[in-house]
């Protein structure tokens, strides 16, 4: 066969189409991975304030009464010992600070986030998965200024 030149690789059109399919298998699966990280965070939430407020309770178990009322961050005099290893003073995977809240907010005792990032859709999602999906109703509630998980009314 005289006269065909026969050249290896690809066309232009060929890369094109590639690079199309793996930019439509990428639009699929990019919320996906996004939505799967927002329930890691939203389940990992969930268990560290209800952590949090285990500690506390046994920390009131064990003395009579819980702490005194502390600012967002400030570690409760008395519990460093129940929160060993917990990140109390770090900001929580939603954003905010931890709180803990006694006598304030009109309930005895709370674990809270201070001013967290997320939404109030995303924290109706947290709510479903620990209480009643109301976040005016329950044990987890929003309060001013972020979210109580009631340990005593």
């Amino acid at each position: 066969m005289k006269g065909r030149i026969y050249k290896n690789g690809f066309t232009l059109i060929e890369i094109m189409i590639v690079v199309a399919i793996i930019g439509l298998l990428a639009a699929f699966s990019i919320p996906n991975m996004l939505q799967a990280g927002q329930k890691t965070r939203t389940s990992r939430f969930a268990r560290e304030i209800q952590n949090a407020g285990h500690a506390f309770v046994q920390y009131a178990f064990d003395h009579g009464t819980y702490p005194g009322d502390k600012n967002p961050a400030s570690m409760p005099d008395g519990m460093a010992e129940y929160l060993d290893g917990f990140p109390w003073s770090d900001e929580t995977v939603i954003g905010g600070l931890w709180d803990w809240d006694y006598n304030v907010f009109g309930v005895t005792a709370g674990v809270s986030v201070k001013t967290p990032d997320w939404s109030s859709e995303l924290m109706v999602e947290i709510d479903e998965q620990m209480d009643d999906g109301n976040l005016s109703t329950g044990q987890f509630r929003q309060r001013s200024g972020g979210y109580i998980y009631i340990l005593e009314e």
